[in-house]
């Protein structure tokens, strides 16, 4: 696997999280101008999601991880596979990458650039929903890159499409992009006092899949790279 350098590796992970933040909000936006069924309305969300994750892991991987996460930058680290101070910068640029990618999204429905959420998305079983949302994403990911490694864009595109769908939460399964969706009032947004709640219980979704997938499958030496991630609304 090529090495590429932190400044390309960090506009990888900006890049491929604003991508992914316009798809969700634009597509929920898209999806509200067309339908005011909700289900319907998710599931016009759901689809663009999957399929952006498919090709930005497939691009962007090779030269970041294609992580666009900071719940999966974290296991990573916990893992000794991305030095603290790297994965830092990985955090910054996925956050500030997202933010980007909802300003994007608004720009192209002419909405103002910043629009803070009033969707309330709060109580336990909603943070239950995003630590099984997390857990699950970081077992795809681990697991595949053991098994199947050239098929992780697509497990994890699949994974995402079906969370969006069996969990309670819509599984942003995220931190970034939770953040993100906090700064649009529409389709896919959330309020910015719900974020804690949503943050804390990702993380803690995310370091039980780490913990339980290093003692299921070991920790056989990777052959370079890290790997990759994900979520959405």
């Amino acid at each position: 696997m090529e090495t590429f350098d932190l400044p390309r590796r960090l506009a990888a992970e900006a890049l491929g999280t604003g991508i992914l933040v316009a798809t969700v909000v634009g597509s929920g936006i898209m999806a509200e101008t067309l339908t005011k069924d909700v289900a319907l309305a998710l599931l016009c969300n759901t689809l663009p999601t999957g399929a952006i994750l498919v090709v930005l892991i497939t691009v962007l991987g090779p030269v970041s991880g294609a992580h666009f996460n900071p719940a999966v930058t974290l296991v990573f680290t916990g893992r000794r596979e991305l030095p603290v101070n790297e994965a830092v910068l990985y955090i910054a640029a996925q956050i500030a990458g997202g933010a980007v990618g909802t300003m994007a999204a608004h720009l192209m429905y002419a909405h103002p650039l910043i629009d803070l959420s009033m969707k309330v998305r709060t109580g336990g079983p909603q943070w239950f929903a995003e630590a099984v949302a997390a857990f699950g994403l970081v077992a795809t990911i681990l697991a595949g890159i053991r098994f199947q490694r050239a098929a992780v864009p697509w497990l994890v595109g699949l994974y995402i499409t079906a969370a969006y769908w069996f969990t309670a939460s819509t599984s942003f399964a995220n931190p970034a992009v939770a953040i993100a969706r906090s700064l649009t009032n529409t389709f896919a947004g959330i309020r910015p006092i719900d974020l804690p709640g949503f943050i804390l219980a990702e993380l803690c979704g995310a370091m039980a899949g780490m913990l339980l997938m290093n003692w299921l499958l070991g920790r056989p030496k990777l052959s370079g790279g890290i790997a990759i991630a994900e979520t959405r609304p």
